[in-house]
């Protein structure tokens, strides 16, 4: 392989860290508390409110239940206001978090509803408020849960940001389009494809690790 095309994939691979990272990162910011209100106004939440949960959960079931290629397509022009462009990894951007937002809601949510009742009963026995409950017993109780939840909405993330460059999203998809795909160079096509696989491999090995060691930290 040349060294244009390997300075190629290396620019690829930083794209696709960039979309990835800046994406994961607006995800679990907007996710986080949506998770949150999910599971506190649930039925068996503590402040439980059926309108509010109804509307959030209706939202996040549309956005998840729209394919990730369409909802890229159909948030173009919203994305050409926000960014200034409907093509390159800026845009890309923008479809990456709107896809990754519900997710990591559902995740979070998911989370803290396995938490046992009792923990929560307990510390509203104690006198606890539902901020207090939330920051001291239903975060740290859930973390090791949210962390294995947010390290599958990253690894989602990359498969994502593949697809977002057939539509001029950049990064390693991009890369395998023009080069391994339109010009039938099979060297490049492979190597992003390892590239994609190494990084999913080392995302997971580090997600599983840290939620092992919060939930040995959760347990004293």
């Amino acid at each position: 392989m040349s060294d244009d095309l390997t300075a190629l994939l290396v620019k690829g691979s930083l794209e696709t860290l960039y979309m990835v990272g800046v994406s994961s990162l607006f995800a679990f910011a907007a996710g986080l508390p949506l998770g949150i209100i999910l599971s506190v106004t649930a039925e068996t939440g503590i402040l439980r409110n059926k309108p509010l949960y109804s509307a959030l959960s209706s939202v996040v079931n549309v956005f998840r239940s729209v394919p990730y290629i369409i909802l890229m397509v159909a948030l173009m022009k919203p994305t050409k206001w926000i960014v200034g462009s409907s093509i390159g990894i800026n845009a890309a951007i923008v479809s990456l978090s709107a896809a990754a937002i519900p997710f990591v809601g559902r995740v979070v949510e998911s989370s803290l509803r396995e938490i046992d009742p009792g923990i929560v009963e307990a510390a509203q026995a104690m006198g606890a408020g539902a901020g207090e409950i939330i920051r001291k017993v239903l975060l740290p109780e859930g973390l090791p849960g949210i962390i294995a939840g947010f390290t599958l909405t990253i690894i989602n993330l990359i498969g994502y940001s593949a697809m977002a460059g057939v539509l001029g999203g950049g990064g390693l998809g991009d890369l395998a389009v023009r080069y391994g795909y339109q010009r039938f160079m099979l060297d490049v096509m492979i190597s992003t494809v390892i590239i994609m696989v190494l990084m999913v491999q080392f995302i997971q090995i580090v997600g599983d690790k840290l939620a092992v060691l919060t939930r040995h930290d959760r347990n004293g």
